[in-house]
């Protein structure tokens, strides 16, 4: 499966990991304040970033590629630039990641509305799933004392996956949402709730 990733694909994983991390380290940080910031605090998110996003990203935009190439299609992920400046300008100033660093491009004709509605929904479904290792990793840590990055990586991996599920469910403009309720709006309606309640959940009680 690792030789279907082209060279250019991996680098362009490799781009929008890092801008992504950059982005998510600094909404966690609440933005860039005019007090000035915690360098310390701002590293730790940063290598945390690195590591959930490096996961919830990365496994998110394969889910797509191999639903597709299961399918009989070719996918390969294409960054956007533009739009990963815009996630770390948006979380720089106000603390909120807007995260559209690109898309994971299909090749192929006669892609049924079905066909287009699985592969969409693959991608948020991975970052649920991911959840739950990240739920137990958190748990693990306080019952456990795997010590306080094990705890504090749970967390964030669980924030970041549930704010890249919701946040991709959105039926708008190129988003996942969109192309799973053109195919069935039951099942986009239980993927966008069941990814908002999660992401509530991790925002005020983690």
């Amino acid at each position: 499966m690792i030789e279907r990733i082209t060279e250019r694909e991996r680098k362009d994983l490799g781009i929008a990991w890092l801008a992504l991390a950059l982005a998510f380290t600094l909404a966690l940080a609440g933005g860039i304040s005019v007090s000035g910031v915690d360098l310390g605090m701002v590293a730790l998110y940063f290598i945390l970033s690195l590591i959930t996003v490096g996961v919830g990203f990365v496994l998110h935009e394969l889910a797509h590629k191999f639903t597709a190439i299961r399918y009989g299609y070719w996918a390969e992920f294409r960054k956007d630039n533009q739009m990963l400046l815009v996630a770390v300008a948006i979380a720089a100033l106000v603390g909120v990641v807007f995260a559209a660093p690109g898309a994971t491009m299909i090749y192929g004709p006669n892609l049924s509305k079905r066909e287009n509605g699985v592969i969409s929904a693959s991608g948020p479904i991975t970052n649920l799933i991911l959840c739950i290792p990240f739920g137990l990793l958190l748990i693990g840590g306080m019952t456990f004392g795997l010590g306080w990055f094990a705890i504090l990586t749970g967390a964030v991996g669980i924030k970041i996956n549930a704010m890249l599920a919701a946040f991709n469910m959105l039926p708008f403009g190129p988003l996942d949402g969109k192309k799973v309720l053109a195919w069935n709006p039951a099942v986009f309606g239980v993927l966008i709730a069941v990814s908002f309640v999660l992401l509530y959940g991790a925002l005020f009680y983690l």
